[in-house]
């Protein structure tokens, strides 16, 4: 009975995760979900409270295997003390685009999650998931002041906030579709950014 239960719960997470690829929140249909995965309303709302709750499980799914994914990575960075911020940014994108590689679905459902900036389920969302990585940049972006990294006169509460503020936003930045997937030149586009964040528009 408990096995049958896993391969519905399967079954439900998998069309959920289509669905979201496929539509926006507001756009995704439960109804539809439901039909896809094969199983009965009374089945779903054993599992979940509705939508809401669906798709925040989803995002917490994707979440907890990108950490699982980049544990490794993250670990090697806190204690690789000959890396500058940059160079760990940039090693850091290119495990998030192995990542995307062996992840495909949490790969374009993520991309379709910031789409959602500005509506109420990505505020909901964003307040709701667990996330390490304000804990984890505080980290290294205290000992790349200590090392003297940055130049004179920036705030540590400028960089805090200006840093994940531009990560977020790299589908935006280089206009990212989630149909037209090009993994060679997503890190030549991280590479663009982090040397912008690195050195500036001004000429050296």
């Amino acid at each position: 009975m408990k096995k049958k239960s896993f391969d519905r719960r399967e079954h439900l997470l998998a069309a959920a995760l289509d669905e979201f690829i496929a539509y926006s929140y507001e756009e995704a249909s439960l109804n539809r979900i439901i039909k896809n995965a094969g199983i009965s309303k009374g089945t779903f709302y054993y599992h979940f409270q509705d939508k809401q709750a669906l798709y925040l499980s989803l995002l917490q799914s994707a979440a907890d295997a990108k950490i699982e994914f980049l544990e490794g990575a993250l670990a090697e960075d806190l204690h690789n003390d000959d890396w500058n911020l940059f160079e760990i940014l940039r090693h850091q994108a290119r495990f998030g685009v192995e990542f995307a590689k062996s992840h495909p679905s949490y790969y374009l459902f993520g991309l379709m999650f910031l789409r959602e900036k500005g509506n109420e389920i990505y505020r909901t969302a964003m307040e709701s998931l667990d996330d390490l990585s304000d804990s984890y940049y505080d980290d290294l972006l205290e000992r790349t002041m200590e090392r003297g990294d940055f130049r004179e006169g920036v705030s540590i509460k400028f960089i805090k906030r200006i840093l994940p503020f531009t990560l977020y936003r790299f589908d935006e930045i280089f206009d990212v579709k989630k149909d037209e997937i090009d993994f060679d030149l997503m890190i030549r586009n991280f590479d663009t950014l982090i040397d912008f964040m690195e050195h500036g528009l001004a000429k050296a």
